[in-house]
């Protein structure tokens, strides 16, 4: 009978050596690519969040684009200013016998 005394993790360790290094390998890819899959799906999900907020983010800036449209179509009105030319700054509309053309070769 032999004393010797050997540890449970050793003797697994030897085994697994010398008889199971196709296993051990197809473990290590397991835990690699489950470790990638979770990896991936954290940043699509992150990805996904900031497409959802950018797209907030552009319908209120095209609301916005729309207002500033109508806002410079309302300033620009033809009758907005000439009312304006005329209280502000007293300009009246020339009688057009008195226009003189000015042409310049």
């Amino acid at each position: 009978m032999s004393t010797e005394r050997h540890s449970l993790p050793g003797v697994i360790g030897q085994d697994l050596l010398r008889h199971g290094k196709l296993p051990v390998c197809l473990l290590i890819a397991v835990i690699i690519s489950a470790v990638y899959v979770v990896t991936t799906a954290h940043k699509t999900r992150l990805l996904t969040a900031e497409k959802e907020r950018l797209v907030l983010e552009k319908n209120v800036l095209e609301i916005e684009w729309r207002n500033l449209i109508l806002e410079e179509n309302a300033l620009a009105d033809h009758s907005r200013v000439e009312r304006f030319s005329s209280d502000s700054l007293g300009m009246i509309h020339v009688d057009p016998t008195k226009e003189n053309i000015v042409v310049t070769k």
